[in-house]
């Protein structure tokens, strides 16, 4: 399917267990692009955090600012060489949930570096954002089954969720596609794919809503 020519790096963002990483890899098949996506379990902090998270938040957040920043210097050489590229998460998601995780004095010093690094870092031409219920979002990670998330709480995945909703009510440093992505599954509907791909074909410089064609057939 023809891709739209002005997005050189788009990002596919959501909130844990929305089915970004998922969407991304199909993206990137359909549209003959490179996947740059995120693999949360090679954070060796993350199983602790879960358990205690007072105890083992700087760390964890702290790999996840690097790793993160990492891969987005990478994303900058693949654009310098005219790559097409799609990435399961947005550079500033890391703040957000820092924002969540950590206690005052801790986010302080960890702003200071955040700051430091986000200079570096390009911004998307689009960003497509999944939104979904808090108890769809719970429902999709227990039959995703990762160990390590075993202990966490609907009201820790609320928050999140909560936050990512207030962030990306405010972005506007590229175009964003808000989707809702509560009764949907791009990986089992291919038409819902091919729909949301005309809609990528046709946005705008601001943002766009879509709801996805199964969803709107109901």
């Amino acid at each position: 399917m023809k891709r739209n020519q002005n997005y050189s790096y788009i990002v596919v963002e959501g909130p844990l267990g929305v089915g970004k990483t998922s969407l991304a890899a199909l993206l990137a098949e359909r549209l003959d692009a490179v996947a740059v996506l995120e693999k949360t379990e090679d954070n060796p902090f993350l199983p602790d955090f879960y358990k205690d998270p007072q105890k083992f938040r700087f760390q964890t957040q702290l790999f996840f600012l690097l790793r993160r920043f990492q891969h987005c210097s990478e994303i900058v050489q693949m654009n310098l060489f005219r790559e097409i590229v799609i990435s399961d998460y947005l550079f500033q998601k890391d703040r957000l949930f820092a924002s969540v995780n950590l206690e005052e004095n801790e986010f302080w010093l960890y702003d200071q570096i955040f700051r430091i690094l986000e200079q570096r870092v390009a911004t998307p031409d689009l960003v497509i954002f999944l939104q979904a219920r808090t108890e769809v979002l719970m429902d999709r990670i227990k039959k995703r089954g990762r160990k390590y998330e075993k202990g966490l709480s609907w009201d820790y995945l609320d928050t999140i969720n909560q936050a990512f909703n207030e962030f990306f009510f405010h972005y506007s440093d590229s175009p964003l596609l808000v989707v809702d992505a509560s009764d949907i599954d791009f990986v089992h509907i291919p038409e819902d794919l091919d729909d949301l791909i005309r809609e990528i074909n046709t946005m705008g410089t601001s943002v766009q809503y879509y709801v996805p064609l199964s969803s709107r057939e109901k």
